[in-house]
């Protein structure tokens, strides 16, 4: 399970903000390519699943918070939803609109501070964006005023595995291997802050809790690729 021990070493608040900013607009350049090495090619599956898992019908709007490069934003493109992509960082949007996302709009804000209507959008995803926000519980209750009664949201995160032997690999490879690539091809600063900032997550049932007084019923974390990533899914509640 996932947890907070060690989060007092990671900047916090408004520092937290300023350094996640900076972080991903100096490894936006190759954040695509390194994603697609460091996950062996996982992270398109995942972000299928993420997009197929909603079961919304086709022309449906959907916010990707924390859209990044765009990657969800052309997924849901090609399964005929009308994506909006939302990211802090204005060079991940920079990248997002070189890679031709479909005909999603691109907006810059935040994940806490939704630039969008009550009840306005048939659903929500995000792409590894939870340990990166300043407050989990804000960005939730956010998801909870932006999608409409029925509407649906799919959160793919990082996780543990919960078997010790695996859980032990991927420690070796999430805290070694990936600042160790992640310095040659694009900065190691970066690259070693990610691993580490596993421990802003809380702990998976709490995560799962959190998601349900947002608003949120009938939810469910699924973990993926023997527990190193995590989807959770969930059904806005109706009014």
């Amino acid at each position: 399970m996932s947890g907070t021990s060690g989060a007092t070493a990671l900047p916090q608040g408004s520092e937290k903000v300023r350094a996640v900013d900076r972080m991903f607009d100096a490894i936006a350049p190759r954040y695509d390519l390194l994603n697609r090495l460091l996950t062996f090619g996982m992270d398109v599956r995942w972000r299928k699943k993420a997009v197929r898992t909603l079961g919304l019908v086709p022309g449906s709007t959907v916010l990707d918070i924390g859209c990044g490069t765009g990657d969800l934003c052309r997924v849901l493109g090609a399964d005929t939803h009308h994506a909006v992509g939302i990211d802090r960082s204005a060079g991940m949007l920079a990248g997002a609109q070189g890679h031709r996302s479909g005909d999603a709009a691109l907006i810059r804000g935040d994940g806490t501070s939704l630039p969008v209507g009550n009840n306005s959008v048939d659903g929500i995803v995000s792409g590894f964006t939870l340990r990166n926000l300043v407050s989990l519980s804000a960005f939730l209750d956010e998801c909870g005023r932006a999608v409409r009664s029925g509407g649906r949201i799919a959160l793919l995160e990082v996780s543990t595995p919960a078997n010790p032997v695996l859980r032990a690999g991927h420690a070796a490879y999430f805290g070694r291997v990936v600042p160790f690539v992640g310095g040659i091809l694009s900065d190691r600063a970066a690259y070693s802050y990610l691993p580490k900032s596993v421990a802003y997550l809380p702990p998976d049932d709490e995560i799962v809790a959190m998601v349900g007084a947002a608003g949120f019923e009938n939810v469910r974390r699924q973990a993926l690729s023997v527990g190193i990533a995590q989807l959770i899914t969930g059904t806005r509640s109706q009014s």
